[in-house]
């Protein structure tokens, strides 16, 4: 597994190189799977657009690369600790459904989600004994649901 992160690692830092950002690449790996980090003057076009950049980089990665995962991991592309940022935000929204749900006992249906980010919320409600999500719709339309049992 550490060959595939240093292999996606070379394989970002010479698709930045070729666009001529000013970043530099490192890699890890951690429970998700293999982290890379974008680092430098340029990491905030990486941002732009709620980090679409950042899930074009992870989509051609898991092209590349993803018959290498396991199936538990992924790769996760981040600049400025923006994937760590919104992470806590979703944590905090899932949390914040959830309470809605107790209080009104009606559905809480999230609004446009990418796969990585209703994963998140998912993962992190699976505990809740008394709460199901779910994700609801096709493609572009895919929400994610959050339900009494």
């Amino acid at each position: 597994m550490n060959q595939t992160c240093e292999n996606a690692r070379e394989l970002l830092a010479g698709l930045v190189a070729d666009m001529r950002f000013d970043l530099t690449v490192t890699s890890e790996m951690n429970d998700e799977g293999c982290l890379l980090s974008l680092n430098g003057e340029d990491a905030h076009y990486a941002l732009a657009e709620n980090g679409e950049l950042l899930d074009a980089f992870e989509v051609i990665l898991f092209q590349a690369f993803g018959r290498e995962l396991d199936r538990e991991h992924r790769f996760v592309v981040d600049a400025d600790g923006f994937r760590q940022t919104r992470k806590a935000e979703l944590h905090a929204m899932a949390r914040f459904a959830a309470e809605q749900v107790r209080k009104s006992g009606r559905p809480f249906t999230f609004g446009v989600l990418n796969s990585t980010e209703r994963r998140i919320i998912h993962t992190s409600l699976q505990k809740e004994e008394d709460l199901f999500t779910e994700s609801v719709g096709d493609g572009r339309d895919r929400r994610l649901q959050v339900r009494l049992q």
